[in-house]
């Protein structure tokens, strides 16, 4: 019988996430609270006590300039907010590393793991000493109140990056056809 790599991948990542210890939640002033929910667009329409919980399972993971969050293939399941610093979004493409985003505080990156594949689309680098807030699918679905207020804005936030990538496409599609 032939198992599937990525199956056993998936089920390995699985078993890793139920024995990870967790860092313990973090208190947070509520002015500071206030600004996350004006600057992360992620956590839009998020009532205070709500964001409270939500930001109360968050991984605080500082990273340094050059370090890898992730890379394109890898197992996801998990999202980042970017709390400070600077990340590249990078895919190979014919053998070449292409930027696809710069993001910088108040992004998210890595939410396509919560709502599709577990396979990640793309590499994300640190381009400047960062702090990122890691959001693990479990614990995100564990709070309903907060699951579909962060599921929503995702939404949203894909819906927005489809439209931009659709207008590139077309600008490049215009550009080889007049190079004809």
């Amino acid at each position: 019988m032939k198992i599937d790599p990525a199956i056993v991948q998936i089920f390995a990542e699985n078993v890793r996430a139920e024995v990870i210890v967790r860092p313990a939640p973090v208190k947070l002033d509520p002015a500071i609270i206030e600004k996350i929910k004006q600057k992360v667009p992620i956590f839009n329409g998020m009532s205070p006590d709500c964001l409270m919980r939500t930001l109360s399972v968050a991984e605080y993971l500082p990273v340094k300039a050059g370090d890898i969050v992730f890379s394109e293939r890898d197992i996801g399941d998990s999202f980042f907010v970017l709390v400070a610093g600077e990340v590249v979004v990078e895919k190979l493409s014919n053998g070449k590393t292409v930027t696809l985003a710069r993001l910088t505080s108040g992004h998210c990156f890595g939410e396509m793991a919560l709502v599709g594949n577990h396979v990640r689309s793309a590499t994300v680098r640190v381009s400047r000493d960062a702090v990122t807030m890691r959001f693990y699918r479990e614990l995100v679905d564990a709070n309903a109140e907060s699951a579909q207020v962060i599921y929503r804005n995702i939404a949203s936030i894909l819906a927005s990056r489809l439209h931009e990538s659709s207008e590139m496409l077309a600008d490049l599609v215009g550009q080889n056809k007049s190079a004809i």
